[in-house]
């Protein structure tokens, strides 16, 4: 019988444990496709006495989890999380053993991603990552494989379960982000500190993943340009619904020669494109390739089943002697591009002010567009809300951002405002 591809386990959490029930409902199914038996023989975590839900006495328990690279396993996998600490140390000391890496951890492959993809190389083993962007949705391996003949123009996508179940339920509710954000916490779909998902961070890791995969660059998440979307209310979804689009927060990353373009921002997304309609803690990915076409990735992100399915597909790669490189081309290959100068870029924009009501407001902020070289499609404004303010929001014609930027530059500090305009741009 054909030796079994023996697992060490770092990190018993949701989706540890999701690991090791997948393995056990679905072992035989996936030796068949593995060729193989794929075994748990040693695991790590920080208490062992946990009840996780499922029988770990069966296996090897090390206290230190950097030994597990030096444990009797063929593969190890990280689930311990952050970009740095005992994850990265385990990673680096796995790949000099000799032994194959796999990983659910975008924040440390958006910072440390290209020297462990050169570690995996010279060593001649496996760095996977599947399950670090998209949760169960098989977007690294669309990428680096199914389109891999393909050169891609743009990936783009809802990569945040969290801020699109806040979204889509402040949009079918009416509600404002605070109480949504509340509830989210409370069905355990937000962390007690939601910052990195909230403000983008946690999307940005995983675009810079995805545009060096696309691209064939490095991955660069110091030029992410990151922003999320705390400060969207209701009432600008209520706008955008009736202006024909829903809001979401979307990660975009181009390659071109103005260099290379990498940004997380709330949008407006026509009502009629495919991402309008993803609502949930759901992900969604389209990469558009110029001979395939547009393809769309769409599934559950986040949670123990749908990304141990991912840690799991990655195994069975390793089982099979898949290994080839982790960002689809030799580490060496990886070009470095410099960040593109977003003011060149041309598209519309929806901004909102929250003004004081007063005579000569919309004319000061339209005297700031017209200065600016800003064209004005539409200006909508909204009665009085519980504080004394107006809403006002203005949707341009198409335009170079540089010039919206110098619109509300000219706008900084006016009396006029109530707290910090919100720019949402529109996608087309």
């Amino acid at each position: 019988m054909t030796e079994p591809l023996r697992i060490a386990l770092a990190g018993l959490g949701t989706v540890g444990a999701g690991v090791i029930r997948l393995l056990d409902t679905n072992g035989a199914l996936i030796a068949r496709r593995a060729g193989r038996p794929i075994e748990i023989v040693a695991v790590s975590a920080r208490d062992r006495s946990k009840d996780r839900g499922v029988d770990i006495a069966r296996f090897q328990w090390v206290d230190d989890t950097t030994a597990l690279a030096h444990s009797g396993a063929d593969v190890v996998v990280e689930l311990v999380g952050g970009a740095d600490g005992p994850a990265l140390t385990l990673a680096r000391a796995t790949l000099g053993a000799g032994k194959s890496f796999v990983t659910a951890n975008k924040a440390m492959l958006a910072h440390h991603g290209l020297e462990l993809a050169r570690a995996a190389e010279q060593a001649g083993v496996a760095l996977k990552f599947e399950a670090a962007v998209a949760g169960g949705v098989p977007v690294i391996k669309g990428l680096r494989e199914g389109a891999a003949a393909n050169e891609i123009e743009r990936v783009y996508g809802i990569l945040n379960g969290t801020c699109n179940f806040i979204l889509s339920k402040m949009e079918a509710e009416g509600r404002d982000f605070a109480e949504v954000l509340a509830e989210a916490q409370a069905l355990g779909f937000a962390e007690a500190d939601p910052s990195f998902d909230i403000d983008g961070v946690d999307a940005a890791h995983k675009l810079s993943l995805l545009a060096s995969l696309a691209f064939g660059t490095r991955p660069a998440f110091a030029d992410v340009a990151a922003s999320g979307i705390r400060h969207v209310l209701a009432a600008d979804i209520a706008e955008a619904a009736a202006l024909g689009y829903r809001v979401r927060l979307l990660g975009v990353a181009e390659s071109g020669e103005a260099g290379l373009f990498q940004r997380v921002h709330p949008h407006l997304v026509p009502i009629s494109h495919p991402l309008a309609h993803v609502t949930g803690a759901t992900n969604a990915v389209v990469a558009e390739g110029n001979f395939v076409g547009r393809l769309l990735f769409q599934g559950a992100g986040a949670g123990d089943g749908p990304t141990a399915s991912a840690v799991v597909a990655d195994l069975i790669d390793i089982a099979r002697g898949e290994f080839g490189p982790a960002f689809a081309m030799p580490a060496d290959a990886l070009t470095p591009q410099a960040s593109s100068d977003t003011g060149d870029r041309r598209g519309r924009a929806y901004v909102r002010f929250t003004v004081a009501d007063r005579v000569g407001v919309l004319a000061e902020i339209a005297a700031a567009m017209r200065d600016a070289g800003v064209s004005i499609e539409s200006l909508m404004q909204r009665g009085a809300m519980a504080d004394g303010s107006v809403l006002v929001a203005i949707v341009t014609h198409e335009g170079p951002e540089r010039a919206v930027a110098q619109a509300l530059e000219r706008l900084r500090g006016s009396q006029s405002l109530v707290g910090q305009p919100l720019w949402m741009h529109i996608l087309g």
